[in-house]
């Protein structure tokens, strides 16, 4: 990507790993676990630093969190959880990984980030597992790395493969969605069942929690949408499909957002839509066709502003989530199917991974209407031109 100064921006990287699951380090989180109170308080020549943990979390200290593989077979392919850097100065991710973690033959097929910093959850192919961050001690500019846990998650040992993982928005409560229907609720972390649904659907193929945790939304590969009570782990809802619609996923605008919307990306004849849902009497909306492609994922940012659309040709789409207009396109982000996408924490970029083995950081640039104002004023400006050229041609002024 050429920048407008002529300068190649460094935003795509390739890592030699089919990536399957994308997501923004809470770094602010992770750091106050990994340093002693001291050492937090005090910058990398040992000065003490004033100021708040959002000034302490500076521009560098944006990390991503990449998973993916090549699976069981011979392909040379490795499994890994990789970690990279990007700098929004230059708008470009690290060229080599910060740090990457091989988990031999079992390929991290989903992903989910503890939003406190507790760690990360991957899918593999019978069980998941869990990822701890580490404080690497090195004189390198990068101090982050991940290990696996000690904890062994033995309530999701043996359970098949895992399509979706979520955590809720404070991180006290996971779920997860398996290939055979199986729906599985935890707290977290003392991995206490909330809810153990059989036959949910006939297979999960995404989740997401309400803004209070209460309820719990999750999509089948067949079939609606059902919307989950987790108080009396009870359905109190159906989410029906119109006009042949496949459900891909969705999201619940977040809490600080007064719509109070679920947003639900699907595929349709015509291509992709998202279509919107009351989040009270849980009846369907609004339904915008947004993309020509299939959809492959979907994401919305944590301002609730802006949703994020991936598709199979590799396309990514950001679009305002109240116009549904689109904000920013580019065409063949990715080589591949774009198998993730997630917004950073402050809803400054986007991060998108694909099975081409390629990371994609797309700066979210703000687009108010001024161009468009200075635009009017323009025109504004020529018609009173001709305005007066007229009336002094006809004497009315002198």
């Amino acid at each position: 990507m050429v920048k407008s100064d002529g300068s190649e921006s460094q935003n795509l990287q390739k890592y030699g790993v089919p990536f399957y699951g994308a997501a923004w380090v809470p770094y602010s989180h992770v750091r106050s676990k990994l340093v002693s109170p001291e050492d937090n308080n005090k910058d990398d020549d040992g000065e003490d630093r004033n100021g708040s943990d959002d000034e302490a979390s500076s521009a560098a200290d944006y990390y991503v969190v990449l998973a993916g593989g090549g699976g069981e077979g011979r392909s040379g392919i490795p499994n890994a959880v990789v970690l990279s850097h990007f700098d929004f100065a230059s708008n470009s991710l690290s060229d080599q990984p910060v740090a990457k973690l091989g988990t031999g033959s079992d390929l991290p097929y989903r992903m989910a980030v503890h939003p406190s910093g507790d760690g990360i959850i991957c899918a593999l192919q019978n069980s998941c597992r869990l990822f701890e961050w580490d404080a690497v001690k090195s004189a390198e500019v990068h101090q982050l790395g991940v290990k696996e846990s000690e904890k062994v998650l033995s309530q999701l040992e043996n359970v098949g493969q895992q399509l979706v993982l979520a955590f809720d928005y404070e991180g006290s409560i996971l779920a997860a969605g398996g290939e055979d229907g199986n729906l599985r609720v935890f707290k977290w972390p003392s991995m206490e069942i909330i809810l153990n649904e059989a036959q949910a659907h006939a297979s999960v193929k995404d989740l997401s929690f309400s803004p209070d945790g209460k309820i719990l939304v999750s999509l089948g590969s067949r079939g609606p949408g059902r919307v989950w009570d987790l108080t009396s782990s009870t359905v109190v809802a159906s989410l029906a499909k119109e006009n042949d619609e496949i459900f891909v996923s969705c999201r619940f605008s977040p809490i600080n957002d007064q719509n109070h919307v679920l947003y639900i990306a699907a595929i349709t004849d015509r291509g992709g839509s998202v279509v919107t849902w009351n989040t009270t009497s849980w009846k369907r909306m609004r339904s915008k066709h947004v993309v020509r492609e299939p959809v492959s994922c979907f994401n919305i940012s944590f301002d609730g502003k802006l949703l994020a659309i991936g598709t199979a040709q590799g396309d990514i789409s950001i679009i305002n989530s109240t116009s549904m207009k689109v904000h920013t396109m580019v065409k063949k982000a990715h080589l591949g199917i774009v198998t993730a996408l997630a917004f950073s924490h402050d809803s400054r970029a986007l991060v998108s991974a694909s099975m081409d083995s390629s990371a994609r950081v797309t700066l979210v640039e703000d687009k108010k209407q001024s161009g468009g104002l200075n635009l009017w004023i323009i025109i504004f400006i020529i018609l009173l031109a001709i305005a007066a050229y007229f009336m002094k041609d006809k004497g009315i002024i002198p």
